[in-house]
């Protein structure tokens, strides 16, 4: 029975008969072809009509089952022969195999499906049609206790096929969620967490299942934290180690889960990793301390994780992270500014944080990369200080520090990342509405700010960059605060000078109401202190027009409607812009919203309408 074609032939006349002697013989010599030369003997096979054959040959009453199946599962190795399995109708007599009790039926009929399903749509909707992974995952449910050695190759080869069978497919991986599968992996994973191979195959289930959002909420009702850290905490291989890291980095996505794995105690098994590769040069210690620090500021952004380790400052996962500031590896420098602007998220921690000098080491960082120019360390950094800026209490201390000296060396940045953060920090800092000793120094520095012409100057080429909305919207936030907060003539003839007024007004047509409110105050401000050197620009900006459309919109909100007729009025001084407010017929606008059910607008309505009517 050397020669295959000599056995194909046979197989085909035998099959019919039922001859099971030479049934077994065909097959076992199939089987040696495949060994020796497995694409080969496939493509006689399909050739020579075969495949049609194995559905009567998958009998569960029949000894040669288990031969057929795993020449199936050698056949299906090649990508090229799983839809030819799924038309020659294999699918449904290898589903009914698995209510089989005979354990080499069950792992070879396991193999011949996974192997079918491997990136194959047929395979997977065939299997889907027959449900068969249903059957499969009832079969890991049973024997999950069993620790025997061929039992747990079985689990191994069972749930391969449920991996193979929903890679890489949304629908395939809710269903097998929905089956309650995840629980049953967990399961497995504490009881053979000694057995490499079905760990190995379970982590690798997990990391396609733990990228769906909805696997999250079953897997937090599990041990799967404290599973996966005492796996970690075994391995020495670094591809091991990676293996679990990428089940870690979407689990901990979720914020039940992140407090978990803390409390698990991953945290620490992170500042061990990097700690040891903090100083290596191969290329695997790269990637583990990147991948070590990346996790470690992905579970600082769970509101109770973080504040559990910051431990009110005085925290050793809080300590050991402020130690990587000061770094020469900039993944570490990274990791670290990014953990700071993580830790603050409360004004508590802020507070805390500035008063113990952390501004001090990000400026230092910050003027390192002045001319490294690392951009992802100035974004970290920069993200860091604007965080820390919320408070009120810190603004003038940060200031005192030289944080807004610092932030403008990043001015001529052409990264829209840096330029955003820069534009926020330097907003956090001015931006104060606490009484004179917290807003004197941010008052103070606004003026600085805003009489800088090179800082107005690149404003103003900001609120242009559509491009990048974010930089824009921070461009035009931050052109108002200087005005706004330092309520100075120099800043609004800096900023008319500077050619900011067209922006001002488009802003205060914004869909944001916060940004129409904050331009409204800064035009006000400018009519106020400077109305005739901003009379040129406000006429050209079409101000008035923009100031009826918002009276005369329903939707504007009543803050918008107060400010734009404090406007109106500051704007009459001026001959051609008084010209423009009767030309409008503003005092129809006006008069009806002193109706208006805001007191405040109804009551502002009145005056407008009376300074109207007298300069009409």
């Amino acid at each position: 029975m050397d020669n295959l074609s000599e056995a194909l032939e046979k197989l085909k006349l035998t099959s019919t008969d039922g001859i099971s002697d030479s049934v077994e013989s065909c097959l076992d010599c199939l089987l040696k072809a495949l060994a020796r030369n497995n694409t080969e003997t496939s493509v006689k096979i399909q050739e020579i009509g075969l495949l049609p054959l194995f559905p009567s040959l998958l009998n569960p009453q029949s000894s040669c089952s288990p031969k057929v199946s795993n020449i199936i599962a050698e056949l299906a190795k090649n990508e090229f022969m799983r839809s030819p399995c799924v038309e020659a109708g294999l699918i449904p007599p290898l589903i009914q195999l698995l209510k089989s009790t005979d354990q080499e039926v069950l792992l070879q009929t396991g193999r011949a499906l996974g192997n079918i399903c491997y990136d194959s749509h047929e395979g997977r909707s065939a299997v889907d049609l027959a449900g068969g992974a249903q059957i499969i995952a009832e079969h890991i449910r049973s024997f999950s206790q069993n620790t025997e050695p061929e039992n747990q190759k079985l689990l191994t080869v069972f749930v391969g096929m449920l991996m193979n069978y929903s890679n890489d497919n949304d629908s395939l991986q809710a269903q097998l969620i929905n089956m309650g599968v995840i629980p049953t992996l967990v399961k497995l994973l504490g009881i053979h967490s000694h057995n490499t191979a079905l760990t190995e195959m379970c982590l690798i289930a997990f990391g396609n299942l733990a990228e769906l959002e909805s696997s999250k909420e079953q897997f937090a009702s599990t041990s799967i934290a404290e599973e996966l850290v005492h796996l970690f905490q075994k391995q020495t291989e670094h591809e091991k180690k990676e293996m679990i890291f990428e089940v870690l980095a979407p689990l901990a996505e979720n914020d039940v889960i992140k407090l978990q794995l803390v409390e698990a105690g991953l945290v620490e098994c992170l500042l061990e990793v990097v700690a040891q590769t903090m100083d290596g040069e191969r290329e695997e210690d790269i990637t583990q301390l990147k991948t070590a620090s990346d996790l470690m500021v992905l579970l600082l952004l769970g509101d109770e994780s973080m504040q559990k380790l910051f431990e009110g400052g005085k925290g050793s996962v809080f300590q050991r992270v402020l130690s990587w500031i000061p770094s020469h590896n900039h993944q570490l420098q990274l990791a670290g500014a990014l953990a700071i602007a993580n830790f603050a998220r409360n004004d508590g921690n802020c507070i805390h944080m500035v008063d113990t000098g952390i501004v001090q080491k990000l400026l230092e960082l910050l003027d390192r990369h002045v001319e490294e120019g690392n951009v992802t360390v100035q974004h970290a950094a920069l993200s860091a200080l604007r965080n820390l800026a919320i408070p009120v209490v810190n603004k003038s201390k940060m200031l005192s520090a030289g944080v807004a000296n610092v932030v403008l060396k990043f001015l001529q940045s052409e990264m829209p990342p840096v330029q955003f953060k820069l534009l926020g920090t330097l907003r956090m800092l001015i931006d104060t509405q606490g009484n004179c000793l917290q807003a004197c120094w941010p008052a103070e520095a606004a003026d600085q700010l805003g009489t800088n012409g090179k800082l107005v100057e690149r404003l103003v080429e900001w609120c242009e960059a559509k491009d990048h909305a974010g930089v824009m919207g921070e461009s035009n936030r931050l052109l108002s605060a200087l005005i706004r907060h330092s309520k100075s003539k120099e800043v609004v003839q800096s900023v008319i000078h500077g050619g900011g007024v067209k922006h001002l007004v488009t802003m205060a047509t914004s869909e944001h109401m916060i940004m129409q409110n904050e331009a409204l105050v800064a035009l006000g401000l400018m009519a106020a202190l400077d109305l005739v050197a901003a009379e040129k620009d406000f006429v050209g900006a079409s101000l008035v027009s923009v100031l009826h459309k918002l009276l005369s919109d329903e939707r504007s909100a009543p803050e918008i409607k107060y400010n734009s007729m404090i406007l109106i009025c500051a704007v009459m001084g001026s001959e051609p812009l008084h010209k423009e407010v009767q030309s409008l017929a503003f005092i129809d606008v006006v008069s009806k919203l002193r109706a208006h059910e805001n007191k405040t607008v109804s009551h502002q309505a009145s005056l407008t309408e009376q300074r109207l009517t007298a300069q009409s």
